[in-house]
């Protein structure tokens, strides 16, 4: 297991990932290291959940995948590992992984769930800021190395979980989904996945986002369509139903932000 993948917020101006991969390499100079990103916005937990969920099976199975996205650096809460679809997560416990968790839990697969207790495996002095170079950065390397799971932590059954992605259904038919990531673009990913929405829903659907209706969808954001309507719904690359403007920001024409609700109704 040499491939470890990188996602934080640590951004490119300052030392931080420098650091974390001074850390890896002096411990297995044969790591390959992979940046998925370190432009999570500051302290964002839920934007680094979704982003590691729509990254990591793109990696090959073994993949020691690093997220440190940690505003509750050096308090009591519990740096973990998880063990899950053949590949590593390390990192804070304050639900960065639960999304990838529940994703395969959908599919009955288990996670298992590590604490890391064995400081001798930890960058010593542990500083109270810095757990990514101090803790993340050395116990990834070691997994890199061949050292077990059980030698590097104590097996525990709990973990901190963000909110589910499952949308609600009511009586009446109605599903309340919610916006759960903006892209760069201004298109918002919603939790809506091909199981809530099926392609004879998706004919007679309307979403509905901050008083504003989109009844538009498309197979592809170049497709020809009639009429003027802007905003249009598209199936995205991470599995999800997006909102999307033609050649605009969609977030910005629906004052959308993550957490809006997204009410779908079907009408035959």
């Amino acid at each position: 297991m040499s491939l470890i993948t990188l996602l934080t917020d640590f951004g490119g101006a300052d030392y931080f990932v420098a650091a974390v991969k001074g850390v890896i390499l002096s411990a297995n100079p044969a790591a390959r290291i992979v940046d998925i990103t370190h432009d999570i916005p500051p302290q964002d937990i839920e934007a680094a959940a979704f982003t590691l969920l729509a990254a990591y099976s793109s990696f090959p199975s073994e993949t020691i995948h690093v997220a440190v996205v940690d505003p509750g650096v050096g308090s009591a809460r519990r740096p973990i590992v998880m063990k899950l679809a053949e590949q590593y997560f390390v990192g804070p416990d304050n639900g960065i992984f639960s999304y990838v968790r529940e994703n395969h839990e959908n599919l009955g697969l288990t996670a298992e769930l590590f604490h890391l207790t064995n400081e001798k495996y930890f960058r010593q002095p542990v500083s109270a800021t810095f757990h990514g170079r101090d803790v993340f950065a050395p116990v990834a390397a070691a997994l890199s190395r061949g050292v077990k799971l059980t030698e590097l932590a104590t097996k525990t059954t709990d973990s901190v979980r963000l909110a589910p992605l499952r949308p609600t259904t009511a009586e009446d038919g109605k599903v309340t989904a919610r916006i759960i990531h903006v892209d760069r673009f201004g298109n918002c990913i919603t939790n809506l996945t091909q199981n809530d929405l099926t392609a004879e829903m998706i004919a007679v659907a309307t979403l509905r986002v901050n008083g504003k209706s989109v009844k538009s969808f498309r197979s592809h954001f170049a497709e020809a369509v009639a009429g003027k309507q802007k905003l249009f719904a598209i199936w995205g690359s991470a599995g999800f139903l997006e909102i999307a403007a033609t050649n605009e920001s969609a977030a910005r024409i629906l004052k959308a932000r993550r957490g809006d609700s997204v009410i779908v109704s079907v009408s035959p």
